[in-house]
């Protein structure tokens, strides 16, 4: 057995069925394995972030990794943003990477890198020394991405211990049980609630799950706390019979005024919130004030769901839970097609069970508040700030979930970052609407622009933050990699053209003219 089957061969012993592949030359070992090995289903991305993305959305909505294969440094670095966003996002991603052969390399060939230093910018990496040693080193970088919290591990593969024989499959031990909260934790954080004192549970991972929710839901109830959560996570799950929680607003002003008086922040899956940036003036980073003590109940590595329901044991929270959000159906909108409206449009047309993959920037600022009441779904936001997230990772999700409908809110700065990812979803006829939200600038970016400077830019700056002359035809380009698309001007329009697209199936594009 070659060193690449034996590398595959291990991934898919231990579970992993997806590989999202964008190969070179020194991966043909590689692809030869996929033919060997048919348990994993290998699809192809024209471009490194989409193949990183969509392990990403893969991974969000399983918990499981998903495999990537990359080509040299040069590909890994194309890859790295949307690995940056799935370490923000507690993701396990095992990536492959192509490297010239062992003997080859001190000559210092044109493709030549320091791929591990690029790979340790995100995470767990390490090379292969051997063909008989790729069977162990996978089973290495998969238990690394399964620990807890998960990690980006990164495998290099030279080409020589790709096609050299000798390869052996090797097993990954299942992960340790999570950590959760010692006893006196508890009892500790339990006695602050019992104190009265204006008291926040921030929570994050898989504490913004339905059941983490209905569980914080019962203990804010018994004890008076809020309950909140940053802006951006990785995945929330929200709409009818869902908790309703506060989201820290974007711009620190607003978030402190949010938090308000708080004396105590109790942490569940989350860390303490800090400004995403930090501007003239800002004499202070976190969103929390002075006075306020922040405590652990569990870290991002602990199990947050459990640590909730030891402490809903503690301060015997009953089955009395905050109010949940109901159904509600707003009327289908008319008119000129807004912000407001288009959300609206969404909101009563959605399936329960949709994923929206939110990378809509300035666009989406308001979207939580216009689809309160929205049918059951689940919310995968921008979880790092690199840019070129949200359709990579709307192609990951449907892979994952086939039977669920997927949405891509997009903004059209941010879409020309990876507009591969339709042909992907085209080849392999996911089922996702992609919905651009076309105001032909980088709207975010003026009014960072303001905020930092004090001023609007000048006509020179407004043509550097502005996508006209010549503005972007996303029909044009949906439909050239093999994306049914339309345009709305209207919220009429909008509205037929978003409805025929969720009784269909396979990709759609609406550009939305905002």
């Amino acid at each position: 057995m070659h060193g690449a089957h034996s590398l595959v061969q291990t991934l898919a012993d231990n579970g992993v069925e997806v590989c999202f592949v964008n190969p070179g030359t020194t991966e043909s070992h590689l692809l030869d394995a996929f033919e060997q090995v048919k348990t994993i289903r290998p699809i192809l991305g024209l471009f490194e972030a989409v193949c990183t993305g969509a392990a990403d959305g893969y991974a969000r909505m399983t918990g499981r990794p998903a495999a990537t294969v990359m080509h040299h440094g040069a590909g890994l670095s194309y890859g790295i943003p949307n690995l940056h966003n799935a370490k923000r996002a507690r993701s396990p991603v095992v990536n492959i990477v192509g490297d010239n052969t062992t003997a080859h390399l001190k000559f210092d060939p044109p493709l030549a890198s320091d791929i591990e230093a690029l790979a340790r910018t995100v995470g767990w990496v390490r090379t292969c020394r051997s063909a008989a040693d790729t069977g162990a080193t996978a089973a290495a970088a998969l238990a690394a991405a399964r620990s807890y919290p998960a990690q980006i591990a990164t495998i290099v593969l030279p080409a020589d211990c790709a096609w050299d024989e000798g390869g052996v499959p090797a097993r990954v031990a299942p992960p340790a049980a999570r950590a959760r909260p010692a006893a006196d934790t508890v009892t500790a954080v339990g006695r602050v609630l019992a104190s009265k004192e204006p008291t926040i549970l921030y929570l994050g991972g898989e504490a913004l799950t339905e059941k983490g929710l209905r569980l914080a839901g019962r203990i804010a109830k018994a004890t008076g706390a809020r309950v909140m959560a940053n802006r951006v996570n990785p995945r929330t799950q929200r709409g009818a019979g869902r908790l309703i929680i506060e989201r820290l607003p974007y711009q620190p002003a607003a978030a402190l005024k949010m938090v308000g008086d708080a004396r105590h922040m109790i942490l569940i899956g989350a860390r303490a919130p800090i400004s995403f940036y930090a501007w003239p003036g800002q004499t202070r980073s976190q969103l929390y004030p002075e006075h306020c003590q922040v405590q652990v109940l569990a870290d991002e590595a602990a199990d947050s769901v459990a640590a909730l329901e030891a402490l809903a044991s503690e301060v015997r929270a009953t089955e009395a839970c905050l109010p949940v959000d109901e159904r509600r159906v707003p009327p289908l909108p008319s008119g000129e097609l807004t912000l407001e409206r288009l959300w609206q449009s969404l909101n009563h047309l959605m399936p329960e069970q949709s994923i929206i993959s939110d990378e809509g920037i300035s666009s989406s600022r308001m979207g939580g508040e216009w689809t309160m009441g929205a049918a059951p779904h689940d919310w995968l936001n921008l979880s790092g700030g690199a840019i070129g997230q949200g359709m990579t990772v709307a192609t990951g999700a449907a892979v994952a979930c086939p039977g669920r409908k997927v949405f891509s809110v997009q903004s059209d700065g941010a879409g020309v970052f990876a507009p591969q990812a339709l042909w992907t979803q085209a080849r392999e006829k996911l089922d996702v609407v992609t919905i651009i939200f076309a105001n032909r600038s980088y709207k975010i970016l003026q009014a960072e622009f303001k905020t930092a400077m004090g001023s609007d830019p000048g006509p020179r700056v407004k043509a550097l933050l502005d996508l006209h002359n010549p503005h972007l035809d996303w029909v044009q380009l949906a439909q050239g990699f093999g994306v049914a698309a339309t345009r709305a001007t209207t919220a009429e329009e909008f509205n037929r053209q978003l409805a025929a697209a969720i009784q269909g199936s396979g990709p759609h594009l609406i550009e939305a003219l905002i």
